[in-house]
């Protein structure tokens, strides 16, 4: 048997327990033909590139599968099939990754430094370009606000124009 690493997207106006059951639905379809379902993290809602079957957003669903390739493609097949999955990629993987998925990794770390809104103004990290020094920019003449422009630069002529 192969082992699969297989993503898909539901629709935005499911609720988690409608992915949660399409999530068994298809794992029962994996097993029914001699196949196994390991690891399933769900990634939650999030935001599309770009709008797919006028949606803005989905649920992102990770599953790892050691099944034969009909069991693979009888689950593709009623993917397909559903209106509540958006899209799916399956990759064929030499092993399954031992621990989460950089996906969740990523979400732990958030986590960790406390998301994105509860950052102080001054800790912005390492890309930040809001806080950077932009040195001595030297004397500037001073603005009139008398509603005169200043001195106007003649305009060139143009070639062939009388």
């Amino acid at each position: 048997m192969a082992l699969y690493e297989h993503v898909f997207l539901a629709r935005q106006d499911l609720s988690q327990q409608q992915v949660d059951a399409l999530v068994e639905q298809y794992k029962g379809v994996i097993s029914a033909n001699g196949g196994s379902v390991g690891r399933i993290e769900n990634w939650g809602l999030k935001s599309l590139t770009y709008r797919v079957k006028k949606n803005r957003k989905a649920y992102y669903t990770l599953m790892d599968i050691n099944c034969p390739p009909a069991a693979l493609n009888e689950m593709e097949r009623q993917m397909g099939l559903s209106e509540d999955v958006l899209r799916f990629l399956t990759v064929k993987v030499e092993a399954h990754e031992e621990g989460p998925s950089a996906m969740m990794q990523k979400r732990e770390e958030r986590s960790e430094r406390g998301g994105f809104g509860d950052r102080e103004r001054g800790d912005r990290g390492p890309r930040s370009f809001g806080d950077r020094d932009r040195g001595d920019r030297g004397d500037r003449p001073p603005r009139s606000f008398d509603g005169e422009r200043g001195p106007r630069r003649p305009r060139e002529a143009v070639e062939g124009a009388e």
